[in-house]
Formats: structure tokens, C-alpha cells, sequence
């Protein structure tokens, strides 16, 4: 007998020691449908898909697939029933080869001597990857390929075990805009296949491009399900964060004061060549560009986390050439790194030794630890910045991807600050999270901060920004004045061997 809806969720509930994380909460997917899921940092979806796959067991509530209910034990039971899940941050073997990820839990013995049987796993690896239209084959060590080639085997790894249920977990966040239609392609295929899916994203336009139909959460809680097709974005935003955001870019109207930082004629072999540009007290300058153009790598040497060949930087008019990120911390130069989970948090500690952990100088005392005061400035910028946690003494690893990329900030403002870079500050988070950090930024120049926005999302560039300096292949290729400009401008630029100015 046929069901309308291949898997069901009903009246699911799931509590962690003080923390309700679910909250009777309904989810169905229909066969070959691509169903988005979306909904704030911490409003429980990744919660709700560790039950779908048997990581955590609802407390109360039912799970059915093709109408008949299941529970799962362990996520060895989700995969035998046929359901497989691909994550934001890939988890894999570097060191491996592609089939041997692909295979692992799973391998392939020969019948007689019970032995692996590689040949017949690399030629199987290779047919799903041929299928992927992929660009490199089963031996490649699965450390040399990009996220966007690692999220292909993920996809190929979940075909070869007969996933019919396929979750993607923010799939598209650390891909470019060529990647992620790629991506859109391979999943439109998987659909018309007869695989459902399930697709979480932040990006609307993610949702646009493939959904049929789209479930928001918020607050552990269900709040509803449309067809894409019935449902405008404003909806959506609406009822994610449960009230309307009649400013998504709260841009202050600031002075712009004297130069903070001037970079002029900066090279690095193999990097960036001749880049200069300056940015102002009060002023909020973008560097954009495609991905590779070198933004990041730049603002790194300046941080003295790599070393520059040539040209020269000045911080509030005197020249400096930091060896090491603490003398630029020391200077009051600050920085926000691309991976906060990585390079910006130390996770398994709590909230106060993170944000305290640039300034455990001022805040000694007869050279130990004054826990007390440590306490009063993480609990001051928590309040200050609106960090979303039980108490302080919370891991960063608790927090939703938004909460934590506040910490992040609150670690760059423990101590005297002139110039502030932020790396990509709201990849992966969701849009109350990014009209919060906004916001935050606006504040920052307000208050006479220079900030350097790396960003590659246009709309924000575009919206918060005053000036904007593009980059390509490790060159300036425009300077353009924020108000006088538009996207096909800076595109433009991203992609002209001349350089534009406006």
C-alpha cells in the first residue's frame, strides 16, 4: 500500500538537562521532494535531525517511515531503514582515499576468503562518481579535495548504501555561488530519481531554487508548512525570529574620521601583489571578491598571522610590521577569523574563558587568575551583545552557530580596540542572527571603530558597507563608493584585469 508521505514525524519532544530542544514538534516528506527546512540557530534543527537518524531518541512522540513506525536504536538502524545525512562540516578521513570514506562501516569482502575486496570497491566508487559527474576519481586522497568535492562523496557514500531519505545540513554554506549550483543540479537529480530530501539551509535562495515545500522552527517549536510556491520570503522571515525585520541592514549614520590603518603597495609571493587601500575611524570598508581573490590572506598578513615581502602598514599614522597576532592584539588591531569553531573558540571551554582568553594580562591579579573579574566582563559583554545562553559558564559548543559567532565578537572587545576585521561574520547563521551582528557592527563604527568587512554576500556588502574594495587573484581591481554602486558593478570589478574606481 502507498503512503502519501515516505517519512513522518509526529508530536516529537526532546529535553537535554535544562534545555527543551524539541517541543511537539510535526515534520512529513513526500517521495521524490526536495523539502527545505529552515529556522533560526537553536531553533532545533539539528536536534530534530539527530532523532531522524537515530542519534538521539525522542523523549515522547512517534516516527513512521512508508506509514509503518519505526525507532531507531542506533544510527546504524537509520541507515539499514535507508536514511543517510550530510553535514555543513564534512566529517572524513584526510588521509584516506575517497573509496576508502566511501566505504567504511560498509566495505565489500570477497565471498570465499572474507577478505576486502578493493578492486571491486574502487570500481563501484568510481560508477557513483561518474554519476556525480565528479572531477576526480576513487583513489584521490579525500584531504586534497575542496568541501564542495568532499560533500559529493558524502552524496555518492550515501548512494552506495541505497539512501532513499538524503539530509543535507547546510550544504551550501561554505561553497561559491559555482559550487552550490552545481550542487542544486545533483540534488535536482537525486529528486527526480524518486530520493526525498531534506534540505536546511539559512539561504532563501537556496530554498527558492529547489524546494517544494518549506517547514519552519522556531524556538523548538513547529510553527508551519507551505508550498514554496504559496509562501512569500517576508513569510518566512516572519516566522522564523516571529516578528517582522522592517531594517535587515541597520546602518548608522556615522562620521567618518581620520585613517586608522593604511596599507599601501602590499605584496606576498604567490598571494597578493601591490594592494593598497585605507580605511577610517567610523567607516565600515568591505573588501569583496570571488572566492581565492586574496581578501583573507591579505588582512592575515597585516594580523602578522603570515609575513608580507614588500610595502607597508601604518596603524594611526606610525608604521608597523607585526611578526605575531599577539603585538597586533597588543596595538589594538582585532580579528574575527572565516571558521569560528576552528580558529575563533576553543569549544569544549565555557563562555568566560573564551571571551576573556585575548586578555588574561589585565586581568590577573598577584599573577593568578581574578576568576571574578573574568566572570563580570564575559557576563558584561554576553548581556551586551545579547549572546542566547543559560549562563556564562556554558561551552561555546551549546551555543547555536549565531550565539557562538557573538562570542567570537565579545573576544575581540576585552580589550582597547582601534580596528576591527571580520571575516565572513555571518556565513551559516540565519537572519536574525545576521540582523543582530549587523547591528553590532553599526554600533562598533558608532562608537569609532574602523571595521574591515570580508565578506562575499553581496546584499550585505551592499547594505552595510560605506566604501568597498574589490579584489582579484590578489590585486585591487576597484575601489567603490558604497552608495554610488551596484552589484553588477562590483562584479564587474571582481572579474576585470583593470582597475575601477567610482
Amino acid at each position: 500500500m502507498d503512503h502519501e508521505y515516505i517519512l513522518e514525524l509526529r508530536n516529537i519532544t526532546k529535553t537535554f538537562p535544562g534545555v527543551r530542544a524539541l517541543d511537539n514538534v510535526n515534520f512529513t516528506l513526500k517521495k521524490g521532494e526536495i523539502h527545505a527546512l529552515l529556522g533560526e540557530n537553536g531553533a532545533g534543527k539539528s536536534t530534530f535531525i539527530k532523532v531522524i537518524t537515530g542519534v538521539h531518541h525522542a523523549d515522547s512522540g512517534a516516527m513512521y517511515l512508508d506509514g509503518n513506525e519505526v525507532h531507531f536504536r542506533t544510527p546504524v538502524d537509520a541507515q539499514k531503514a535507508g536514511i543517510a545525512a550530510i553535514y555543513q562540516h564534512v566529517t572524513c578521513y584526510p588521509d584516506l582515499s575517497v573509496a576508502e570514506n566511501m566505504f567504511i562501516g560498509h566495505e565489500l569482502l570477497k565471498s570465499r576468503i572474507k577478505r576486502l575486496d578493493w578492486k571491486r570497491m574502487y570500481a563501484e566508487a568510481d560508477q557513483w562518481l561518474s554519476k556525480m559527474h565528479a572531477n576526480f576519481n576513487s583513489k584521490a586522497e579525500m584531504g586534497t579535495l575542496s568541501v564542495a568535492q568532499q560533500q559529493l562523496v558524502e552524496i555518492a557514500k550515501a548512494l552506495s548504501m541505497n539512501a532513499r531519505i538524503i539530509i543535507m545540513d547546510e550544504p551550501t554554506a561554505a561553497l561559491t555561488r559555482h559550487e552550490s549550483e552545481e550542487l542544486y543540479e545533483i540534488t535536482e537529480k537525486l529528486r527526480d530519481t524518486g530520493h526525498s530530501v531534506i534540505f536546511i539551509s539559512h539561504r532563501m535562495e537556496d530554498m527558492e531554487r529547489l524546494a517544494n515545500r518549506v517547514t519552519v522552527f522556531r524556538d523548538a517549536k513547529y510553527i508551519n508548512c507551505w508550498d514554496v510556491k504559496d509562501v512569500t520570503r517576508s513569510d518566512l522571515i516572519k516566522a522564523m525570529v516571529g516578528r517582522e525585520i522592517t531594517q535587515m541592514f541597520p546602518k548608522k549614520k556615522v562620521p567618518v574620521g581620520d585613517a586608522v590603518l593604511e596599507v599601501s603597495h602590499l605584496s606576498r609571493t604567490g598571494y597578493f601583489k601591490d594592494v593598497s587601500f585605507c580605511v577610517h575611524k567610523g567607516e565600515i570598508l568591505a573588501l569583496t571578491g570571488l572566492v581565492g581573490a586574496g581578501r583573507t590572506e591579505v588582512c592575515e598578513a597585516i594580523y602578522g598571522v603570515t609575513q608580507f615581502d614588500e610595502g607597508s602598514v601604518k596603524l594611526n599614522g606610525r608604521e608597523v610590521h607585526f611578526c605575531h597576532p599577539s603585538e597586533a592584539i597588543a596595538a589594538g588591531f582585532a580579528l574575527l577569523p572565516e571558521d569560528r569553531q576552528k580558529e575563533g573558540l576553543v569549544l569544549q571551554w565555557e563562555l568566560s574563558k573564551n571571551i576573556t582568553l585575548p586578555s588574561l594580562d589585565i586581568i590577573k591579579k598577584h599573577g593568578f587568575l581574578d576568576v571574578k573579574k573574568e566572570n563580570s566582563i564575559a557576563g558584561r559583554l554576553c548581556s551586551e551583545l545579547t549572546v542566547k545562553t543559560p549562563s556564562i559558564f556554558e561551552s561555546a559548543a551549546s551555543l547555536s552557530g549565531g550565539n557562538q559567532q557573538k562570542v567570537v565578537v565579545a573576544k575581540l572587545l576585552t580589550k582597547p580596540v582601534h580596528i576591527v576585521v571580520l571575516d565572513e561574520p555571518t556565513k551559516g547563521v540565519d537572519v536574525g542572527a545576521k540582523t543582530a551582528i549587523y547591528e553590532i557592527m553599526g554600533n562598533l563604527a558608532a562608537k569609532g571603530y574602523a571595521i574591515i568587512l570580508i565578506s562575499s554576500e553581496m546584499p550585505e556588502v551592499l547594505g552595510i558597507s560605506d566604501r568597498i574594495i574589490v579584489m582579484k587573484d590578489g590585486r585591487v581591481t576597484g575601489e567603490l563608493i558604497t552608495a554610488d554602486t551596484n552589484q553588477n558593478e562590483i562584479l564587474d570589478a571582481a572579474m576585470v584585469k583593470e582597475t575601477v574606481k567610482r
